[in-house]
């Protein structure tokens, strides 16, 4: 018996590893589930991005609902999803609030005179503490957030074409069902 014990104990790892392998090929490895995901979104006080003197509140946003959009302009993968948030974003049927992110304002101003203002509002967080509390991992990001304040759908990384028909914009219909 001790002599097959080695055998069932590397019996017992590749059935572990085999295991393994399948499991990740039947999940999404790039989902990272958001544990604020239908809870109240977190209260924030930023300043406006053009008038820093002005901040916006989440009290100041409810009422309405909107896609809270994270970018940068050190952002590489921003400069991807910004022409997608120029053509779609107008239609999407919900305010487009920019969040600027750990970035400096002359810069992102920059950076807006130079590929567009698709936003509505625009709100930045240079110092990054209000992202922690969204969990955010780094630009982009993207929360549509109801008119209750409540987070219903966050994407980590770029808004393209494929997301926005298959994943954003039915989030978009079903909330947007749901409001009397």
């Amino acid at each position: 018996m001790n002599r097959l014990l080695p055998f069932f104990g590397f019996m017992l790892l590749v059935a572990l590893f085999g295991f393994g392998i399948w499991w990740n090929t039947q999940h999404d490895q790039n989902a990272i589930p958001s544990p604020l995901l239908n809870k109240p979104a977190p209260a924030f006080d930023l300043p406006k991005l053009y008038e820093p003197a002005q901040t916006v509140s989440k009290a100041d946003l409810l009422g309405r609902p909107y896609l809270l959009n994270v970018f940068a302009s050190w952002c590489i993968e921003c400069g991807v999803e910004h022409p997608v948030l120029e053509a779609e974003g107008p239609g999407l049927g919900v305010q487009l609030v920019g969040y600027n992110y750990k970035d400096a304002p002359a810069d992102a101003k920059r950076w807006l005179a130079e590929h567009g203002n698709p936003y509505n509002l625009l709100i930045a967080d240079e110092p990054g503490h209000t992202a922690i509390d969204f969990g955010v991992y780094g630009a982009p990001e993207s929360f549509l957030i109801d008119a209750k304040g409540v987070i219903r759908y966050k994407h980590i990384g770029p808004l393209t074409p494929d997301v926005m028909a298959n994943e954003l914009k039915p989030a978009i219909a079903a909330m947007l069902k749901e409001t009397p």
